[in-house]
């Protein structure tokens, strides 16, 4: 055993040593980046692509990407060089006989996936570790036609491999334990951050993240708000780094719809995960993205971006009245005080709100409407109000100017752009953020993954600022029960049904403050 194994032996116990080859089946973006990743990490390579000379293309580009991270003094000459003469393009399949790992990335259809495995289990040994790279695919499907399915597991990385962190290790149904286990080492001792979940559709970030997309095109076809208002709010108050439009304009409309379409279809029509009609008509008309020059936005040349509804600048009211503690806005009542509006506090059991001057009240989004009440304007949740640079309110046509008037300067006198959008239930990133702390208290109750897998997943994956578990626990474990609660009983479908992992956790919480 050499030097580096033993390391590797002693911090990843059961990883796959780097004395043993790992082969990558599928040289497109994805299998090249993996290859290069166990590359990096030390170990033989062996690259195998069905088209001929794709293998040896991967190969020089790979060679290409380690002599950028030479020049850029993130890899030595020397190992670089090293590494080039561990990497072996194949020309048959055959040649992948010695591997004691094998990941497939090839074209995202099942039975080429099948056809593929059963094919290399005549071919490697029967202790070789069998992995399928599938983002949308059963893991347990494809495993179906094997002689060893216990073998078998997801390795989802995620693109581009080698800089993304996060990579999901899926147990399908005959997954071995001692199979994912191994798996999960060796992608750790290659510098990974792995989760393990079981075999459900979307794994954990594709699942969870379907709400960050749904519920902003669900605001935009209720006419609430405009694409642009939508991101600015969900970044500057929701604190997430990009908008779901602007996101999905990059990642490209026609891959981000076919991802909801097959969650939705995988859970057999699941209203939670209902694809959006809007961004279907957008994939027909061919405005997928960046990629095709329009999407939600245009990105030809010269192009103005849209920017998002602002409210001119307005006089704050001189006084308020906080009723209770406003909950999860509990620290504006500091924040209004700082910026030297008079704050009376009271303690009232009918709830929290704000009285204002006008005679109308200002409260935090619940999931009901401003038209159900006299004069009440709605303000949305923020990460961190502090620090939160746009805040949205939202009211309806019964709604007193004057007091929508006094909301307006009453936030933009703590330095915030305000953002009015329509009377929509939830508004815009309360809704959003209740629905991923639903999804995610779900998937942990049908142990899909442990709640700190869900929160790194959702962190490392898709760059959210908390994980919607965290985020639960932060705003109060019955909060986007009683959101979603309101928003189920004035949308009916099943979408915001609060799930029962999330009514167990309201439940318990409420139970320990009776007793």
């Amino acid at each position: 055993m050499t030097a580096i194994d033993a390391a590797t032996a002693t911090s990843a116990g059961h990883a796959i040593a780097t004395s043993r080859a790992v082969a990558v089946v599928g040289t497109g973006t994805m299998g090249q980046g993996i290859a290069q990743v166990a590359l990096v990490a030390g170990h033989l390579v062996r690259l195998y692509d069905a088209v001929p000379e794709r293998a040896q293309q991967a190969a020089d580009a790979i060679g290409g990407r380690l002599d950028r991270l030479v020049e850029k003094g993130r890899l030595d000459a020397a190992e670089r060089d090293v590494a080039r003469g561990r990497l072996h393009p194949a020309t048959e399949l055959t040649e992948l006989a010695d591997a004691a790992l094998v990941i497939e990335a090839v074209v995202e259809q099942l039975h080429i996936k099948q056809e593929l495995f059963t094919e290399l289990e005549k071919i490697v040994a029967d202790d070789c570790l069998l992995a399928t790279n599938t983002s949308s695919l059963s893991v347990t499907a494809i495993a179906g036609a094997l002689r060893l399915p216990g073998r078998f597991v997801g390795l989802h990385f995620f693109n581009p491999a080698p800089l993304l962190p996060l990579v999901e290790v899926v147990s399908g149904f005959a997954t071995d334990e001692t199979a994912a286990t191994r798996a999960y080492r060796t992608a750790k001792a290659w510098g990974k951050t792995p989760v393990r979940c079981a075999d459900t559709p979307g794994f954990i970030v594709n699942r969870i993240a379907r709400p960050f997309y749904a519920e902003a095109l669900r605001v935009y076809e209720e006419r609430g708000a405009d694409p642009a208002t939508i991101d600015a709010v969900l970044r500057e108050s929701g604190g997430f780094r990009m908008g779901p439009f602007e996101l999905t304009d990059l990642i490209g409309q026609d891959v981000n719809e076919a991802v909801t379409r097959s969650v939705w279809e995988s859970f057999f029509q699941d209203p939670k995960f209902t694809p959006s009609l809007a961004q279907r008509r957008l994939v027909e008309s061919g405005r997928l993205g960046r990629k095709s020059g329009q999407g939600w936005f245009s990105y030809e040349t010269g192009a103005e971006r849209p920017v998002p509804h602002t409210a001119p600048p307005t006089e704050p009211p001189p006084h308020i009245t906080v009723e209770g503690d406003l909950g999860p806005a509990g620290e504006l009542v500091e924040l209004f005080r700082e910026a030297g509006i008079t704050v009376h506090e009271e303690d009232e059991d009918r709830g929290t709100r704000i009285l204002l001057p006008s005679g109308g009240q200002l409260a935090l989004a619940d999931g009901q409407t401003s038209a159900e009440f006299r004069d009440v304007v709605y303000f949305d949740l923020a990460l961190d109000y502090r620090k939160a640079t746009r805040i949205a309110l939202s009211a309806s046509e019964v709604t007193g100017w004057e007091t929508l008037r006094q909301s307006i300067g009453l936030f933009q006198a703590l330095g915030k752009n305000v953002s009015v959008i329509g009377d929509v239930p939830g508004m815009i990133v309360a809704r959003t953020v209740a629905m991923l702390v639903d999804l995610a208290a779900d998937a942990v109750a049908k142990g899909v993954a442990s709640a700190e897998d869900i929160d790194t997943a959702m962190r490392l994956g898709v760059n959210y600022p908390v994980g919607p578990v965290e985020w639960g626990r932060r705003l109060g474990r019955s909060w986007a029960h009683e959101l979603l609660d309101e928003l189920h009983e004035r949308v009916p479908t099943g979408r915001y049904a609060p799930s029962l992992g999330l009514y167990r956790q309201s439940y318990v919480r409420t139970g320990e403050q009776a007793s």
